[in-house]
């Protein structure tokens, strides 16, 4: 695969972060293209570079050749007019295409190379761009350390710099507006067990945890991005997001195994195999919050960064597809104990409820990880605020959900049937069987 089309499927593939204020450094670095980061310009849109530290070691070209090394600007559809070019050898090196629009090339760096500068280079088309560095000389390695900033200048007299994507310059109000209605789910749920407080099991508290953790880790996201787009920097905001977005990821997990065991309804403990998951659910759960704080820090330009991608998806996929083992046991045993047991109308309405549960659990995670994407690759780069909307809808209904059909009850329709109701129940049984055969 060329490197061209590599990086082409990187970029597709790559989360768009909110752009802020980058530091990072290259070690006699020979990549070919590296990308830098990912920016939706305004009509307005500006972009400042600052090197340090620069030196080119390995085969030297003569300061003319230089014009191959540097940045530059190209969206998506000028990426693929680029990879044509390069397949059919119309150019030899990404900098001499038209389609991508040069910040900064080596051959305009003075003699001797001074150890600091700057470049400020200005964007009046709107799009959505992606900040590369290419070194088209697979022999000269590049050591440099790179401060990138790119931002929007408002319009009217202020002219003020605004550091997040035209398309998430909203995000802050977002994220505070879904903050605010978590802390009326959770003052709700709070009076809810006080009136049931007779009937309440420890699964609610825990329920009440989770939204809890929802609330304030999207309290310092709105903080978060907030100071990004007035600075460029979160100014320790991220610190406290990752660690209740941390708890919240592995609070929600947990949860979706407690109730899918039916711990707490069903029974006060949990089986060895039931553990096991959590087991293996907790620490996969460390190791995707310890990604996504290394994808986020990092940037594109590591190294490793396509690396601990990798190892996030990976991840994601095996703690959504283990979660869903305990429901299927739960239905799988209240099947075979509405059978034996004589409680057949007991054990239907709980076997519909997690039936219920398993297709909504499916229906959430899908959701959130194939069309949420979705939604984000196609939506023009300034409506991508649409698509984290869509997410945190879907994760309100999914919290909503759970919480309206497992709350606690003060008479429990589970165990007070008539017996009409268990003989109805039994004969639907049967039926389901027959039709099974």
């Amino acid at each position: 695969m060329s490197i061209p089309l590599l990086f082409l499927i990187l970029l597709s593939a790559a989360s768009r972060a909110a752009a802020e204020i980058r530091f990072t450094e290259l070690r006699s670095d020979t990549r070919q293209i590296i990308p830098v980061d990912e920016f939706g310009f305004t009509h307005r849109g500006q972009l400042e570079l600052n090197l340090t530290q620069l030196s080119l070691t390995g085969t030297n070209p003569n300061p003319s050749a230089l014009s191959k090394v540097g940045f530059f600007l190209v969206t998506m559809d000028a990426w693929i007019h680029v990879l044509q070019q390069i397949e059919e050898r119309d150019i030899d090196c990404v900098l001499s295409s038209s389609a991508v629009k040069v910040v900064f090339t080596f051959d305009r760096l003075p003699t001797p190379v001074p150890s600091d500068y700057n470049v400020l280079y200005s964007e009046t088309t709107a799009d959505q761009y992606t900040l590369l560095f290419a070194n088209c000389f697979p022999q000269l390695a590049v050591t440099m350390k790179v401060r990138s900033a790119m931002y929007n200048l408002e319009d009217g007299k202020s002219n003020n710099r605004d550091y997040l994507s035209a398309g998430k310059t909203v995000l802050p109000r977002v994220y505070f507006f879904f903050s605010m209605v978590y802390f009326v789910l959770a003052a709700t749920w709070i009076y809810v067990l006080y009136k049931k407080r007779l009937t309440i099991f420890r699964i609610h508290f825990f329920m009440l945890a989770v939204v809890l953790l929802k609330m304030l880790n999207l309290l310092c996201e709105a903080e978060d991005k907030s100071y990004i787009k007035r600075t460029g920097s979160a100014h320790g905001w991220d610190v406290l997001f990752y660690i209740f977005s941390f708890l919240k990821g592995i609070m929600l997990f947990t949860l979706i195994v407690l109730i899918g065991t039916g711990w707490s309804f069903l029974k006060p403990y949990l089986q060895d195999k039931e553990k096991k998951v959590l087991m293996i659910v907790i620490p996969l759960q460390v190791v995707a919050n310890i990604a996504q704080v290394v994808i986020d820090e990092k940037g594109q330009i590591a190294q490793d960064w396509v690396t601990w991608k990798q190892v996030f998806l990976l991840v994601d996929v095996i703690c959504c597809c283990a979660v869903l083992f305990p429901i299927v046991w739960s239905i799988k045993n209240l099947r075979e104990a509405a059978k034996t047991d004589g409680k057949a109308a007991v054990n239907l309405m709980k076997l519909t409820l997690f039936r219920q549960y398993y297709i909504v659990v499916i229906c959430y995670i899908y959701f959130t990880r194939v069309v949420v994407y979705a939604l984000e690759t196609i939506t023009s780069y300034r409506y991508l605020w649409t698509s984290i909307v869509a997410g945190e809808l879907a994760t309100l209904g999914f919290y909503v959900f759970t919480g309206y059909k497992f709350k606690p009850e003060a008479h429990n329709p589970y165990f007070v049937l008539d017996d009409e109701e268990e003989e109805a129940a039994a004969e639907q049984l049967k039926l389901e069987d027959e039709f099974e055969l």
